[in-house]
């Protein structure tokens, strides 16, 4: 596989609390302790030649609606070559916790209008990071009725406009049967540093990174 990240590229990060995890608002070489720092670390320790540029503009909470209101400022104004995002789950859990849903449709909605500006505004290439959920505690398996159509969004958008789908949704379930689900998810939605350092090993492997 091909690198698909270039010699001074600058790789966005873009998401919700599981992007975010801490990253600072003030310094944008403080980007989390999560997926996002792993990975830069991680590709700079591989690929030290390359002067790439990482940044993280996860916001906690975050859902599609939120990331589309916000897109000009915290990924068009920033001219990224490369756009990671994961999003989704709050649009899901949202259902549960306040009872306010986000359709299919609306989810649907709102990533292709974020997708389709960046088409239009950057010659960026694209990683679409499916949502996930694990089963911890139980009651989150009656999450994938509401869920399991927005992974379906996600994975026709990627191939209507040419991204490239990172499927953590199977890999996280795949990963459950070597280890329990705890092991990689306290709370079946935020990652452990096990369960973060998963998405950065296939994001990287993904890229032809490793």
């Amino acid at each position: 596989m091909s690198m698909m990240i270039d010699d001074g590229a600058v790789v966005l990060f873009q998401g919700d609390s599981i992007t975010d995890a801490g990253r600072s608002r003030e310094d944008d070489t403080q980007i989390g302790y999560g997926y996002a720092m792993m990975t830069a670390a991680w590709f700079s320790a591989l690929h030290p030649d390359k002067k790439v540029k990482f940044l993280n503009r996860g916001n906690s909470g975050n859902r599609a609606v939120d990331l589309a209101g916000r897109w000009e400022q915290d990924c068009l104004a920033l001219k990224p070559t490369v756009v990671s995002i994961l999003i989704g789950i709050n649009d899901t859990w949202r259902r549960y916790d306040s009872n306010d849903p986000t359709t299919a449709e609306a989810f649907e909605k709102s990533y292709r209008d974020i997708l389709r500006r960046t088409r239009e505004k950057l010659d960026a290439r694209i990683l679409l990071l499916e949502p996930f959920v694990l089963p911890v505690p139980e009651d989150r398996k009656g999450w994938r009725v509401d869920l399991d159509p927005k992974i379906d969004v996600v994975r026709r958008l990627a191939r209507e406009f040419g991204a490239t789908l990172v499927p953590l949704d199977g890999l996280f379930a795949q990963a459950s049967t070597h280890q329990d689900a705890a092991f990689w998810t306290a709370d079946g939605v935020h990652p452990t540093m096990a369960g973060h350092a998963l998405i950065t090993r296939h994001w990287l492997a993904t890229v032809g990174a490793m």
